[in-house]
């Protein structure tokens, strides 16, 4: 009985044992296509192009918050505050047509002329 539960406790740290760095390749993490809304069919340059657009509006806020701040234009009395009205200001924006048409132009559609929706419905399977 005592083998058995050797074993089956060697077994256990044989599943669980983990290879060096040295032994792994670091490949990009794959989803399972079930755990996301987009499943396959999102064209990975058109992401990538979000991402970027993203990285942009951010640093433009953070640009324009800093200077407002060395300009004395804004007071803050905490690193805290300065998150909040940094996450404020990306919400107003991600919630006009405006910060929505700056991400689909990025993303290559043109849409001026066309209403933008601020409110899209979540249409999932």
């Amino acid at each position: 009985m005592e083998n058995e539960t050797n074993n089956n406790h060697h077994h256990q740290n044989e599943l669980m044992r983990l290879a060096p760095a040295a032994e792994t390749e670091m490949l990009p993490a794959q989803l399972h296509a079930g755990a996301s809304p987009f499943k396959l069919m999102v064209d990975p340059v058109m992401r990538q192009r979000l991402r970027e657009a993203l990285f942009k509006l951010i640093d433009h806020h953070d640009e324009s918050l800093a200077a407002y701040v060395a300009e004395h234009k804004l007071s803050l009395d905490s690193y805290k505050e300065y998150i909040e009205l940094f996450a404020r200001s990306l919400r107003e924006t991600m919630d006009s047509e405006d910060g929505v048409r700056y991400l689909l132009k990025a993303a290559g559609f043109d849409t001026e002329g066309e209403k933008v929706n601020l409110q899209p419905v979540w249409r999932w399977k």
